[in-house]
């Protein structure tokens, strides 16, 4: 069941003329659909109509492909004269768009003689971290060019598949968690592409390569050294002085570009170490920003950060699209950032400046994690997930609920809790702009989490995993509308059927998506209302779909997880059963009749090594079963006192102080939860 809510919903509008021009690439996607958003702008929207409101219930699956050992994937297919291509797993797949028949497939994981072997990167292939990149590859002269999981990028022929070039663009030798994660676009001969940190200890990088050759013509460190504009943003002496070597700011996303303007765009990811606020005094550039490229030069044009000094992996985990609207009567040119928090960043994609006015709003401080004092936002926006008054009815003692996603992760406060953290939820899936209707199309997950530290180590990061009662999160599908930056229409759904895909517009009036219950999905693009679903029996992760025409005949084509469906009118693949929604019922907890009032926590290594912490507050397991008639003990393994007793006042250990332990027998059947007198936020 789905629950939508329509705001402010407008007629159908005309649609906007765009300023693009035509060419390879730089128009919103016809016949082909070359980049994994379709074209330059990444708008994935596409000029098709012979797939419509008026038809689209008599779409049906034309072919699925399950991909090889069964490798699940959430890219984007791209095509261009009714071949797709697709990685999956350590294989780079081209396919008849039309019936998915096998043109070639590249396995240079199985192949020691292949030329990718010969060029160095066979035994990272053989490793498992040679795999395309996630969101997928990208088309242009003659060529396919993939972002590798080690940090290179990679060509081959479009038409055979054979290996032509590979460049590393990060550390040599690589680091861990260095990749290529965002898809490469291809403009006039130029291959643009970005090095992903995977939140590990190093800095993110923005790269131009010759697509013929391969070779470097520019590159841009996110993280300024010292003496470049922006490091006065990071501490310049003392203790940590040199951690802008650390600092992060990853380039997840693929690119858009502005040919006319001459520029190229990319978003960045946090800083380094995400939680260690105190390690990294300062604005922390250019993380969480929008930067503008010089195609040429690699000159830094303009950047815009939308979230200051972050402390909450609050950076832009979405790519950004470029749009073309109408603001009170004015012309826009924009581009179109989704903040974590689900705040929409319209700035003037020639000069960077807000489209909407943006106003510096107080935010919870925290001396200790050096916050920044205000944070932007939009004035008069809407915020795709739910606001805090959406929560506060839903959340009681003992947690205290503060009304802000930029909520730091204290040290002393345990029982804080607030929207989007510890990290918020709209992240990863993409978005979709139709100048038909003048909306931006997004998802997202809202939930409430504990805004904590459980040590003053700014390197650690992690917690334990203890047993709360929060509120369940909530997933929104849902329209802005680019000339107010306000919901047009959205969806609540459970986070399972929120799913990974993100929206394709059509001029026929839709919004496909991929729906994490094994759905895929065609919406009203104007008024919300859902026409059309199809039930391909996969669960999991999947990539935004994509659209083209074969012989004059449109298509809709997605990953699945595992499997690649395309669909199209009268498709007659049937629908497979619906897959399992969960596990069943099943008895929660550890067999033990032992509970520890701590827990030693082992954080993340992400290149800094493996770091540890007690957390005093959480159980230890946190759920335990025992059979009826069971005597447990309750050891306490901290420094604090604790007085354990059940949420109904029918048993208590009393008072323990360090190193003391309580007995309980549990004579009945059933469920008992119970919490720390002391400390009401440790339950168990």
């Amino acid at each position: 069941m789905t629950a939508i809510v329509a705001v402010g919903v407008l007629p159908w509008v005309v649609a906007r003329p765009s300023t693009q021009t035509a060419g390879d690439g730089s128009r919103f996607g016809h016949t082909n659909w070359p980049f994994i958003g379709g074209d330059w702008t990444n708008s994935r929207h596409s000029t098709l109509d012979q797939i419509n409101r008026s038809n689209v219930a008599t779409l049906g699956a034309a072919w699925s492909l399950p991909f090889d050992g069964g490798a699940s994937t959430r890219a984007t297919p791209v095509v261009k004269d009714g071949v797709l291509f697709i990685g999956s797993g350590t294989r780079l797949y081209a396919r008849d768009a039309a019936t998915g028949e096998e043109i070639w497939t590249v396995q240079p994981d199985q192949d020691a003689s292949s030329d990718l072997e010969r060029a160095g990167i066979g035994d990272i292939l053989n490793a498992g971290r040679g795999i395309p990149s996630p969101p997928g590859v990208a088309l242009g002269g003659g060529k396919v060019f993939v972002g590798l999981m080690d940090g290179r990028v990679a060509a081959f022929s479009q038409d055979t598949g054979e290996f032509v070039w590979a460049t590393q663009i990060g550390y040599d030798p690589p680091r861990k968690g260095q990749a290529v994660s965002g898809a490469p676009i291809y403009v006039d001969g130029k291959v643009f592409t970005g090095l992903a940190n995977g939140d590990w200890a190093f800095r993110g990088k923005v790269v131009a390569l010759d697509a013929n050759t391969g070779d470097v013509l520019w590159d841009f460190w996110t993280i300024p050294g010292p003496g470049e504009p922006g490091s006065e943003t990071w501490p310049q002496e003392g203790q940590y002085g040199d951690v802008w070597k650390q600092g992060g700011a990853g380039v997840w996303h693929v690119a858009n570009a502005d040919p006319e303007l001459g520029l190229v765009y990319y978003v960045t990811g946090n800083a380094v170490p995400m939680f260690g606020g105190e390690a990294r005094n300062g604005d922390n550039l250019y993380t969480a920003s929008v930067l503008a490229f010089d195609m040429e030069s690699g000159d830094l044009r303009w950047h815009y950060q939308v979230v200051r000094h972050d402390l909450w992996d609050a950076d832009i985990a979405i790519a950004p699209l470029l749009y073309d609207t109408v603001v009170d009567g004015r012309a826009v040119r924009g581009i179109a950032a989704l903040r974590a928090d689900g705040f929409l960043f319209m700035l003037d994609r020639k000069t960077g400046e807000p489209v909407f006015p943006v106003e510096e709003r107080p935010v919870p401080q925290d001396p200790y994690n050096n916050t920044a004092a205000t944070q932007p936002f939009p004035i008069g926006a809407e915020s795709l997930v739910p606001d805090c008054d959406f929560w506060r009815d839903r959340v009681a003692p003992p947690w205290q609920l503060e009304c802000s996603s930029f909520a730091p992760p204290y040290t002393d406060r345990d029982n804080v809790v607030a929207p989007g953290v510890p990290i918020p939820g709209v992240r990863v899936t993409s978005m979709s702009f139709s100048p038909d209707t003048g909306f931006i199309y997004a998802q997202g997950r809202g939930h409430i989490g504990r805004a904590r530290r459980i040590t003053d180590d700014p390197w650690f990061r992690g917690g334990a995993r203890s047993y709360t009662q929060l509120p369940d999160p909530v997933g929104i599908v849902a329209a802005i509308d680019t000339s107010t930056n306000r919901i047009a229409w959205k969806h609540e759904v459970t986070p399972v059927q929120l799913g990974t895909s993100g929206p394709l517009t059509t001029s026929g009036g839709l919004m496909f998506r991929g729906s994490g219950d094994g759905n895929v999905q065609a919406y009203d693009a104007q008024s919300g209302e859902r026409l059309w679903q199809f039930q391909t029996g996969v669960r999991g992760a999947r990539g935004p779909a994509a659209t083209y025409e074969v012989n004059g005949e449109q298509y809709v084509a997605l990953a699945m997880g595992p499997e690649m469906w395309a669909f199209t009118l009268g498709g007659t693949l049937p629908e497979e059963a619906a897959p399992p929604m969960g596990r069943g019922p099943r008895t929660s907890g550890r067999a033990t009749n032992e509970v520890m009032t701590s827990t030693l926590v082992t954080s993340a290594e992400r290149g800094v090594g493996l770091r540890y912490a007690v957390d005093e507050h959480a159980f230890n397991p946190s759920q335990i079963r025992v059979p009826a008639g069971t005597v447990v003990s309750f050891v306490n393994s901290g420094a604090l006192t604790h007085t354990i007793s059940s949420k109904d006042a029918s048993w208590t250990t009393g008072t323990l102080k360090e190193a003391e332990t309580g007995y309980v027998r549990f004579e009945n059947v059933g469920t008992f939860t119970y919490e720390c007198e002391e400390h009401p936020w440790a339950m168990g």
